[in-house]
């Protein structure tokens, strides 16, 4: 593979937004996560929260998205949400996500401690019950191949985990966008020029979009 063609490491994210609610001390916490992908993405999903829960005493929340982070404790003393938060997302090891707990102020005061618990409880116990995925990267290719081996083509592609897309017809054949396991590059190389007599071409264009 060459260095243009390099992909970003595999990553667990979540299925679907997830709620855990829990009272402590007669506050109530309201913990949501979301996958996110930019911090765009992310801070929409506040404003969404934010909109839904106008009066809660407090929105904190943190995401991790790759090497970036963010984290916010939204009124309560410095340190005792938005960090415990992300701790959280860290200690789930999952990424690409957002959580944001949502308080209503019980009367009861529960202290730095209290707070740090209280709030890293509900995110990670968000996280853990939340349904997960395996992000693995692609790579966009194209393969081109005649048209006395396009009945072998598909063939092949009914054989191997591709993502195929629209067939673009030449006056020598045809060339198909597909979207392979890094891992499976070499294997489909060969399936194909074997299946293809050493016709079919492959190419190699980059990392496919995420999904």
């Amino acid at each position: 593979m060459t260095e243009s063609a390099k992909l970003p490491e595999p990553f667990t994210t979540l299925a679907a937004q997830h709620r855990h609610g829990e009272v402590v001390e007669n506050s109530e916490f309201l913990a949501y996560a979301r996958r996110a992908d930019t911090p765009e993405e992310a801070l929409a999903f506040l404003a969404e929260l934010r909109a839904k829960y106008p009066d809660a005493t407090h929105h904190c929340w943190a995401y991790r998205i790759g090497e970036a982070y963010r984290f916010n404790d939204d009124g309560e003393p410095g340190g005792t949400a938005g960090a415990p938060l992300l701790r959280a997302i860290e200690g789930q090891g999952v990424q690409h996500v957002m959580v944001v707990v949502v308080r209503y102020y019980g009367g009861v005061k529960l202290g730095t401690g209290g707070l740090v618990r209280a709030y890293g409880g509900a995110a990670a116990e968000v996280l853990r019950t939340a349904e997960r995925f395996e992000v693995r990267p692609r790579l966009h290719t194209r393969v081109s191949v005649g048209f006395a081996e396009q009945g072998a083509l598909y063939h092949l592609l009914d054989t191997w985990d591709v993502v195929k897309g629209e067939e673009v017809y030449t006056p020598k054949g045809v060339t198909v966008p597909l979207e392979v396991y890094p891992e499976d590059e070499a294997g489909f190389t060969q399936a194909l020029e074997d299946a293809t007599r050493g016709s079919g071409v492959l190419e190699v264009l980059g990392p496919a979009e995420e999904s």
